[in-house]
């Protein structure tokens, strides 16, 4: 028997991509010197030796050797950028930008949830920039292709953090499950995907959002006659973010928006993120371990926006995201004039005090998906009509759960006249 082909991760690559990697490993090698030259200084600090002209730095010979370091990092740097982006219209040409495998595209959305921010403020080419998509291609309204199958009932399908529009698929043991493409067969409605950079503030994607529903709505080849979405998670928040901004700015799109099913979507905050906080804490406590919590401090403001469920500007804006302190959110109830569904899942097999606050769906408590909160300002007003529980399952099988699918159909169908 023949042994399996050897798989090659390198084949999901393109030329292009080599750019922002030498970009992302530069970076990388700046920041290990800075750690290590951290801790240098806090055992120089230790036996009274002073450091250098900024916190955690150090001087004399020791410094001079760490700038060397730096300044060679930097040199090496910029000596790649400016071959590969000389090499870069060479790339074009021999790829024609092929379409991305959906292992690269996984990897991309992943590093964007977890670095995006700072890929963006890098100017690095694999930061993911927010599009609308139909039928795998990224809608743009200036050229709009032929869209002979588009109705007047669009279906927003938002993913979560690190993720990407092609995971919406699934499987089931009982075959592929697509809550977008059973809703399509059934009801009528035309799926549209976001692609959006969630390592971004959930407000900064929110205000993006707004002005690209904008531009559906002005620019869908048929009229407009319903917008629904459907968002996972993160997504959940960044459509309420959306909603607010769109009716603060006065857009029209909102006029058009019938109903928002929220699936596992953390309106109050994941623990996850409140315990990556502690640990910047804990890490920052001692001079020896601070420079390590800059580890921690890699995460983006997209994650570190979950601590709470922050939705808005102001929830952000003028605080350090690090700095340990209590829920100042701003309060934001559900969309008037919206019908809102909420689908929360738990690992366990029936509910208690515990399993809700500790085990949820293994990322999300469920509280906090049915939007429940002990200050009742903060409660979200789902009607009990309009809130599910999946049992026994996670917080990604909400994906790809034929319970969930059958729960959306009795949701979404229109009443009999």
């Amino acid at each position: 028997m023949g042994k399996p082909p050897a798989r090659n991760p390198l084949r999901h690559l393109r030329p292009s991509d080599l750019r922002a990697v030498a970009q992302l490993a530069t970076q990388a090698t700046a920041g290990v010197a800075r750690m290590a030259e951290g801790v240098h200084q806090s055992v120089w600090n230790s036996l009274g030796v002073p450091g250098g002209k900024a916190p955690g730095q150090t001087r004399g010979l020791t410094g001079l050797v760490y700038q060397s370091v730096q300044g060679v990092t930097q040199l090496v740097g910029q000596g790649l950028d400016t071959l590969f982006a000389g090499l870069q219209p060479f790339f074009e040409r021999v790829e024609q930008e092929p379409p991305g495998t959906p292992e690269r595209e996984a990897v991309l959305a992943a590093l964007n949830g977890v670095l995006g921010d700072r890929l963006l403020a890098g100017r690095n080419p694999l930061a993911t920039p927010m599009t609308l998509r139909y039928q795998g291609q990224a809608l743009n309204w200036q050229a709009l292709p032929p869209l002979p199958a588009a109705t007047g009932k669009v279906l927003l399908l938002i993913h979560g953090l690190c993720m990407n529009d092609l995971q919406w698929q699934g499987r089931a043991q009982d075959g592929a499950v697509d809550h977008g493409a059973a809703l399509a067969s059934a009801l009528g409605y035309t799926p549209v995907y976001l692609r959006y950079n969630s390592g971004l503030h959930t407000s900064q994607n929110a205000h993006e959002l707004a002005q690209q529903l904008e531009q559906l709505v002005d620019h869908w080849p048929t009229p407009v006659t319903e917008i629904t979405v459907l968002a996972h998670s993160m997504g959940g928040l960044l459509t309420r973010g959306a909603c607010h901004y769109a009716r603060e700015q006065g857009l029209r799109w909102p006029g058009y928006l019938k109903n928002i099913v929220f699936l596992g979507t953390p309106h109050h905050g994941a623990p996850l993120e409140r315990a990556g906080n502690w640990i910047d804490v804990i890490l920052g406590s001692t001079p020896y371990s601070r420079p390590f919590a800059k580890l921690g401090q890699l995460r983006s403001a997209g994650i570190t926006d979950l601590r709470y469920g922050h939705l808005l500007d102001l929830d952000w804006q003028g605080h350090d995201r690090f700095q340990r302190r209590p829920d100042q959110r701003q309060v934001l109830p559900l969309p008037e004039g919206v019908a809102c569904y909420a689908v929360a899942a738990t690992l366990a097999a029936k509910r208690s005090l515990l399993a809700d606050r500790l085990l949820g769906d293994g990322l999300v408590p469920l509280p906090s998906a049915l939007g429940q909160h002990m200050d009742p300002r903060r409660t979200l007003a789902f009607a009990k009509s309009a809130q599910w529980i999946a049992y026994r399952t996670g917080h990604m099988a909400l994906l790809s759960s034929p319970e969930v699918t059958r729960q959306l159909l009795l949701w979404l169908t229109p009443a009999p006249v």
